[in-house]
Protein backbone atom coordinates (compact mmCIF):
# COMPACT_ATOMS: atom_id res chain seq x y z
CA UNK A 1 0.00 0.00 0.00
CA UNK A 2 2.28 2.53 0.99
CA UNK A 3 4.80 2.03 -2.62
CA UNK A 4 1.52 3.55 -4.26
CA UNK A 5 1.46 6.46 -1.91
CA UNK A 6 5.23 6.93 -2.85
CA UNK A 7 5.05 7.86 -6.57
CA UNK A 8 2.35 10.32 -5.62
CA UNK A 9 4.23 11.98 -3.29
CA UNK A 10 7.26 12.62 -5.13
CA UNK A 11 5.36 13.83 -7.89
CA UNK A 12 3.91 16.60 -5.21
CA UNK A 13 7.11 17.61 -4.15
CA UNK A 14 8.58 17.58 -7.59
CA UNK A 15 5.44 20.06 -8.60
CA UNK A 16 5.70 21.87 -5.32
CA UNK A 17 9.24 22.67 -5.83
CA UNK A 18 8.87 23.87 -9.14
CA UNK A 19 6.49 26.02 -7.97
CA UNK A 20 8.58 27.92 -5.38
CA UNK A 21 11.05 28.72 -7.83
CA UNK A 22 9.27 30.31 -10.48
CA UNK A 23 7.57 32.26 -7.53
CA UNK A 24 10.88 33.11 -6.63
CA UNK A 25 12.02 34.29 -9.61
CA UNK A 26 8.78 36.29 -10.27
CA UNK A 27 8.80 38.11 -7.42
CA UNK A 28 12.45 39.57 -8.29
CA UNK A 29 11.59 40.71 -11.28
CA UNK A 30 9.08 42.48 -10.27
CA UNK A 31 9.94 46.52 -11.01
CA UNK A 32 9.77 48.25 -6.94
CA UNK A 33 7.22 50.98 -7.32
CA UNK A 34 7.46 54.08 -5.08
CA UNK A 35 6.21 52.91 -1.86
CA UNK A 36 8.28 50.08 -1.69
CA UNK A 37 11.25 52.17 -2.59
CA UNK A 38 10.03 54.79 -0.01
CA UNK A 39 10.38 51.89 2.80
CA UNK A 40 13.25 50.33 1.85
CA UNK A 41 15.02 53.82 2.18
CA UNK A 42 14.07 54.20 5.58
CA UNK A 43 14.74 50.49 6.54
CA UNK A 44 18.21 50.81 5.41
CA UNK A 45 18.93 54.23 7.29
CA UNK A 46 17.10 52.57 10.21
CA UNK A 47 18.97 49.33 9.69
CA UNK A 48 22.62 52.19 9.45
CA UNK A 49 21.53 54.18 12.79
CA UNK A 50 21.42 51.03 14.82
CA UNK A 51 24.68 49.55 13.50
CA UNK A 52 26.44 52.92 14.18
CA UNK A 53 24.40 53.09 17.52
CA UNK A 54 26.25 49.61 18.61
CA UNK A 55 29.16 50.38 17.44
CA UNK A 56 29.31 53.26 19.64
CA UNK A 57 27.87 51.30 23.03
CA UNK A 58 30.65 49.25 22.96
CA UNK A 59 33.20 51.79 23.13
CA UNK A 60 31.22 53.97 25.45
CA UNK A 61 31.55 53.22 29.36
CA UNK A 62 28.54 51.65 30.89
CA UNK A 63 28.10 54.49 33.36
CA UNK A 64 27.72 57.05 30.11
CA UNK A 65 24.95 54.89 28.30
CA UNK A 66 21.26 56.30 28.04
Amino acid sequence: MTSFLIAPAVAALIVAAGTVVLVRRDRRRMAPDADTLRIETRATRGMRETRLRVLADRHMPVSRRE
